[in-house]
């Protein structure tokens, strides 16, 4: 009796959790399965014209924008997310070692998770402009010309780039946070045992460092990943709503989510189940990664 009291006890706790979670996780999961197979649903008035097994997945196959939304989001996902962990991962073991201004520099580097995102962008909008911008200013140090970053015409590899330093800055206050509490919980006994055998900096870290913060390393890659792929404020903040350099035509640096809003911003029948496709491509893509990350984790984490 007192067990089964426990358990209503625990059920009404999770309750407001789980409503949440039924509301915007999992409804509009199954909601996205069942429009994919929706023939010609117009969003307006909720009707449909019929049922299709793989219409609506293979227009957006045959599409070449989402073909250009699967390049720019694999460049992030695979770019971008192996660079930032290995950068925060080194800024945050310089951190641990040193003692003075500790937590003015954690501060420093924390700032980016607590602003906007689109603002930021923005900002780096401005320091990659080509007359103007930081970056050329630091450039025209080295008597290098100014480069045409994110302006009207910039090539997609400049624009790119412009992007991939943006999201990898961006990205590096959380991962560096994560690091920082893992590695001040290590063991310092392990630390003085590396050090009476007069073991160098670069084996204490391979050996002791990174075996020991693995499960941390894990998980941030893990959820970089799957951060990566829903990438779209970071193109928004630094293109614009056109999602191209100098705001010039439309969709250069579009990324899979910016497909599903273009989608849904449309008024013809289908574009919504359209829209519900290509999620569905973007979930089982996300999926089948992490999957295959978490197996990789299974033979290299060391808990």
């Amino acid at each position: 009796m007192l067990e089964q009291k426990h358990n209503i006890k625990a059920w009404i706790y999770l309750l407001p959790a789980l409503v949440l979670l039924v509301v915007f996780t999992f409804y509009p999961i199954v909601n996205a399965f069942i429009l994919v197979f929706m023939e010609g649903y117009r969003y307006i008035d909720g009707t449909w014209t019929g049922w299709t097994l793989t219409g609506n997945i293979r227009y957006v196959l045959n599409s070449q924008l989402f073909w250009d939304a699967m390049r720019n989001t694999l460049v992030i996902v695979f770019v971008s997310v192996p660079i930032s962990v290995i950068i925060s991962l080194f800024i945050a073991v310089w951190l641990n070692s040193i003692k003075r201004l500790q937590g003015t520099f954690q501060t420093i580097f924390f700032l980016p998770y607590v602003t906007n995102s689109i603002a930021i962008g923005m900002a780096f909008a401005v320091i990659f402009n080509r007359d103007f911008g930081l970056f050329n200013l630091i450039l025209g140090l080295f008597s290098i010309d100014p480069i045409n970053w994110v302006g009207t015409g910039a090539s997609w590899g400049r624009a790119m780039t412009a992007l991939m330093v943006f999201i990898v800055w961006n990205g590096l206050a959380f991962k560096i946070i994560v690091f920082l509490s893992g590695l001040q919980s290590i063991d310092k006994q392990y630390y003085d045992a590396a050090r009476i055998d007069s073991a160098s900096k670069r084996r204490v870290f391979l050996k002791i460092t990174v075996p020991l913060l693995s499960p941390m390393i894990a998980f941030i890659t893990i959820t970089s990943f799957i951060g990566a792929f829903k990438e779209y404020t970071a193109v928004v903040g630094m293109f614009g709503e056109n999602l191209n350099p100098g705001g010039g035509g439309r969709n250069m640096m579009i990324t899979i989510v910016g497909l599903v809003y273009e989608s849904l911003g449309q008024v013809y029948p289908g574009a919504t189940s359209e829209a519900a496709a290509a999620a569905i491509i973007l979930f089982f893509m996300t999926l089948l990664l992490t999957l295959f990350n978490m197996y990789i984790s299974k033979k290299r984490v060391h808990y």
